[in-house]
């Protein structure tokens, strides 16, 4: 059964929340939104429990820089879950990501906790969360003081176990390759998006007690973008679920664009805010938020390569 299958058969749970005025020409922030670009190695953290079976992870000259987690074990009856987002995650929170983990704990005699949070904040750092803002944030400037106010996973990771990131939809407006990819860019060119990905995973494999999930990028409404942008977006998607996306290891990957876009280009306009605004609706965040709710608790329980 396809995605777009099972988001139909699933039971719409209604919103007691509404979505406040959001730009069209971008995600926007609760306070000033700053849409500008941004225009800006790390400590190791290897821990190592009973449940943890660990291979090392190489640079290209083949020294060891880590230990990469291999395991299906659950985690803590209480493990702490932190879900980074923008708008676009603040819609789908809104859906009843919490009521799910609730609702979870209340009947499996779990203390699940999971805590929101605006990720990087309008100011200092600016409202950018792309590809290049989490390598400019956490490997650019990693380390255990934050970046202009952002926690690094130096940070993240002393607090929580479970990781959730994702990025708004601009993220989707892919221009063309150069040839010269550059990690330091802010463009957004898969090229560039594929040289932090990789950083950014082999950043994830140092805190290998973690565990992180990561979603595709969100998808524009085909009147905000055009045939080759949306082609270059699923094409990255699909790079990330099935080159980037390691089975065994500590990262997960959570098909929002497949859910958003029923496997085609666009956003479907049925799931919209609409045809010009490229926010998810209500009606669709009532149905995807239990499923984020529930690939966070697999996660945790151990099934996430499931």
């Amino acid at each position: 059964m396809s995605l777009a299958s099972k988001i139909s058969g699933i039971k719409f749970i209604g919103l007691l929340t509404t979505i406040l005025f959001i730009s069209t020409s971008g995600c926007s922030s609760n306070s000033d939104a700053d849409n500008s670009n941004a225009s800006e190695n790390s400590q190791l953290v290897v821990f190592a429990n009973n449940a943890t079976t660990k291979s090392n992870v190489t640079d290209p000259n083949n020294n060891i820089i880590a230990a990469k987690i291999e395991n299906d074990e659950p985690m803590s009856n209480s493990a702490k879950v932190i879900y980074l987002h923008h708008s676009t995650g603040g819609v789908i929170w809104d859906g009843g990501v919490d009521t799910k983990i609730a609702n979870y704990n209340n009947n499996h005699g779990k203390n699940y906790s999971i805590t929101q949070m605006e990720f990087p904040k309008s100011r200092p750092y600016g409202w950018n969360n792309y590809p290049y803002d989490y390598w400019n944030i956490w490997i650019n400037h990693a380390g255990a003081s934050a970046y202009k106010k952002e926690p690094t996973l130096e940070m993240l990771t002393q607090t929580y176990d479970v990781i959730v990131w994702k990025h708004c939809f601009p993220v989707s407006s892919v221009v063309a390759e150069t040839g010269s990819p550059d990690i330091t860019s802010s463009v957004k060119s898969e090229e560039n998006y594929k040289l932090q990905y990789n950083a950014l995973k082999a950043k994830m494999h140092e805190f290998p007690n973690n565990r992180f999930i990561v979603w595709t990028g969100p998808a524009l409404v085909e009147s905000a973008t055009n045939f080759e942008e949306a082609k270059r977006a699923r094409d990255f998607a699909n790079w990330v679920k099935t080159t980037w996306d390691e089975p065994g290891d500590n990262i997960y990957i959570w098909d929002f664009r497949e859910l958003e876009t029923g496997g085609g280009l666009y956003l479907l306009p049925e799931n919209a805010v609409s045809t010009s605004n490229s926010h998810p609706n209500p009606t669709f965040a009532a149905t995807a938020a239990p499923l984020i709710g529930q690939r966070i608790i697999d996660v945790i329980e151990g099934r996430g390569d499931d």
